[in-house]
């Protein structure tokens, strides 16, 4: 695998720097997210625990194989077991609708 990603490295190839399985939920709230924004529960973002804000990351949902590109920009979720938090809108976008939760894969970008 490290031979993959420093041939990629060289040939400039395109390699997502960072991929983790778990579990997504949508998040609704009216206040300033933790990157100093408004929050917009009709934009395409998502808050993260570690990811830095500003990261384009891609979410598969696992079983229908829907993928959404979000931006980080808050902080969360902090509900065990949970990896992204979604807004509304990128929510629908997936496919969550009332169940409120996915297993997903998030995908750095960049």
């Amino acid at each position: 695998m490290k031979a993959f990603l420093m041939a990629a490295v060289i040939l400039g190839a395109s390699v997502p720097a960072h991929a983790d399985t778990g579990i997504a939920s949508w998040y609704n709230r009216g206040h300033i997210t933790a990157s100093g924004e408004r929050f917009n529960n009709h934009a395409m973002t998502a808050a993260s625990k570690h990811l830095p804000f500003g990261t384009m990351v891609l979410v598969t949902r696992k079983d229908n194989h829907k993928q959404i590109v979000v931006r980080i920009n808050d902080r969360g979720p902090f509900r065990r077991g949970r990896i992204i938090d979604l807004t509304e809108e990128a929510g629908k976008k997936l496919g969550i609708g009332k169940k409120g939760v996915a297993h997903v894969t998030v995908t750095v970008l960049r």
